[in-house]
């Protein structure tokens, strides 16, 4: 998967608490896939919440210039720390993040971002930039929590992943089964279920849903979508879950105990983005574990 894409790793850094824990997860994946490491600071939103006193547009300016560069340099030790051999490239464009990251990221290998804050019992949200690049990036898109120590990922945990059979969630195959190889780590693959668009339907007509059959069926399919992955990896252990219910919810019911969620974005932005990838930013919005994205490349 990531050798389609021969670029940079690219990482996005603002001043919010998860950004360090972010680089350093994506100084790792740089220094494993063998990438250069590209860090980067937007600048512009900063500039448009800048109060009204602030008569001196140049001064303004030089004052978010000289933070940006202190963000950045805070990275770069934060690079060498983690991986020494590693010099990353620090970027400070003076535009919105979403555009500046979908820049940097037309040649990468891989996208990573800090998840931008938290909901109540622990829970992070997407924001807009991380909703804009999932549905725009040719490349994996990783969301990265800043965690503290009770509620980090187990380093023995599986790498979870989303098989709904579509070519998106095959792409989220290919990536989940490298992660696990590489991590030396178990893989359990998801299969969901429901039935709720023909319960109407069922419930009008009298009739009822033979669940046993159904989900008889839907193990044959998960069986047949991992036959060709199983091969490819013999080193990687494989449990297989077939659940009835919504596709967010019941991956979420996996995360807390795994140390890596991978799911496929059929989404293409605009209306299509949101309806077509809402399990995509409902994972990324509510898992604890890092969520790595994979785009369909059709």
């Amino acid at each position: 998967m990531f050798g389609d894409f021969p670029g940079p790793v690219v990482v996005g850094v603002d001043d919010s608490p998860g950004a360090i824990p972010a680089v350093r997860w994506a100084a790792r994946e740089a220094a494993r896939l063998h990438r250069p490491l590209r860090v980067v600071h937007a600048t512009e939103e900063i500039l448009l919440g800048a109060p009204r006193p602030y008569r001196d547009v140049g001064e303004v300016r030089e004052m978010v210039r000289i933070h940006g560069h202190r963000l950045l340099q805070a990275a770069g030790r934060a690079v060498r720390e983690e991986v020494g051999e590693i010099g990353p490239r620090l970027i400070l464009r003076g535009e919105r993040r979403a555009r500046a990251l979908l820049d940097e990221a037309a040649d990468a290998c891989l996208v990573v971002l800090a998840t931008p804050g938290i909901r109540p019992m622990g829970r992070v949200f997407a924001g807009s930039v991380s909703i804009a690049l999932s549905a725009h990036v040719r490349c994996p898109l990783a969301i990265v929590r800043g965690h503290v120590a009770e509620d980090s990922p187990p380093e023995d945990g599986p790498v979870v992943v989303g098989v709904d059979g579509s070519p998106a969630s095959e792409a989220a195959l290919a990536l989940a089964f490298e992660e696990a190889s590489w991590r030396q780590a178990p893989l359990t693959a998801v299969h969901c279920w429901e039935d709720r668009f023909l319960a109407a339907v069922r419930e009008e007509k009298r009739l009822t849903l033979h669940s046993p059959a159904v989900a008889e069926h839907e193990h044959e399919v998960l069986g047949q979508r991992l036959a060709g992955w199983r091969e490819k990896y013999p080193d990687v252990p494989v449990n297989r879950e077939v659940v009835r219910g919504r596709a967010a919810e019941r991956l979420l019911d996996f995360t807390d105990r795994a140390r890596m969620l991978v799911v496929g974005n059929r989404g293409h932005g605009g209306v299509a983005g949101l309806l077509l990838g809402s399990t995509c930013q409902a994972v990324m919005s509510y898992a604890l574990c890092p969520v790595l994205v994979a785009r369909d490349k059709g």
